[in-house]
């Protein structure tokens, strides 16, 4: 458990009295992550992106180095089969190369540099150490950082990366990853989850939501995979829905300067069993907005600024 979050666990009083203590002392280590969920978690989007080349071992360094509770991530298959740490179906954005990451072989992928386009594009925040930066396996990911912290890892796309749920269980399970409380797993594809809870029912999962106007009648909010309904209308039977296979969900906060969701929504998925981590929250003012509504965490390319608030 990461500093911050042992101080908001405590804060709630989940530690005092020894039955609590040796109730804890016999849970395995799975159900002390389930538990901490509870509590508010720091989670480092494509590590920390805000400061370094989003995806790359210098953010996700510098993330752990803070202390985040979960390193966020995005799974994707290489044209001869490899599990690579990458977010856009294209590598155009955020490498020197073009074209879709799925017709690369792990080979190629590697030839790229992924960390110049960052120094281009945040002057201010430049560094040559981002030079020729190298796409992550999540191989490589979990070597380096093994047990010593916590991955929130969606299956990108994956109806363009086909087999990709069996490989990343099969790797979740070569790194015993599961049964030591280390990651989740989140996608916007309930499919794919359901996919994943299949090849092995212990793996927690965050469905992730998207909520923005109808086409049809813009003062009507629709998820975009039509998983739920609208927040305004969505019931607890919708959310326990969920809560069936899922231990959280991942929603987004606002959609083109409108708001989607509040603190009743929040309530109403906590009362549920269902933990709400708010995406892509940068900006300080967000950040206590959302915790004082009872977010139970953010994603964030800032980790630094949200671990000021917590702490």
């Amino acid at each position: 458990m990461q500093r911050h979050s042992l101080f908001a666990t405590m804060s709630l009083g989940l530690f005092a009295g020894a039955a609590t203590t040796t109730a804890l002392a016999e849970s395995t280590p799975l159900e002390e992550q389930l538990k901490e969920l509870e509590s508010f978690q720091v989670i480092a989007h494509r590590g920390a992106s805000g400061h370094a080349p989003e995806s790359t071992m210098a953010a996700y360094e510098l993330a752990h180095e803070w202390g985040v509770d979960y390193l966020e991530l995005d799974a994707q298959l290489t044209a001869d089969g490899e599990l690579v740490v990458f977010h856009d179906d294209a590598i155009d954005r955020t490498s020197d190369g073009e074209g879709k990451i799925n017709d690369f072989t792990l080979e190629e992928l590697k030839a790229l540099d992924t960390g110049t386009w960052f120094n281009v594009a945040n002057a201010d925040k430049s560094d040559d150490s981002f030079e020729g930066a190298k796409i992550l396996t999540l191989d490589e990911l979990f070597e380096r950082f093994g047990h010593d912290a916590r991955y929130y890892i969606e299956t990108k796309s994956p109806q363009l990366n086909p087999g990709l749920e069996e490989a990343l269980v099969e790797t979740l399970e070569e790194y015993e990853m599961v049964e030591n409380g280390h990651v989740l797993v989140q996608s916007f594809e309930q499919d794919s989850l359901l996919k994943v809870q299949a090849l092995n029912d212990d793996i927690p999962l965050i469905q992730l939501v998207w909520y923005s106007p109808s086409e049809e009648d813009a003062s009507r909010l629709v998820e975009w995979t039509g998983v739920t309904p609208g927040p305004e209308e969505i019931t607890d039977e919708d959310f326990q829905a969920v809560s069936d296979y899922a231990v959280g969900m991942g929603t987004n906060f606002i959609y083109d300067g409108r708001e989607v969701i509040d603190a009743d929504f929040i309530r109403q998925a906590n009362e549920n069993g269902l933990p709400v981590h708010v995406y892509t929250i940068n900006e300080t003012d967000e950040m206590e907005r959302l915790m004082e509504m009872g977010a139970n965490g953010l994603f964030t390319n800032y980790p630094d600024r949200l671990i000021e608030l917590v702490e």
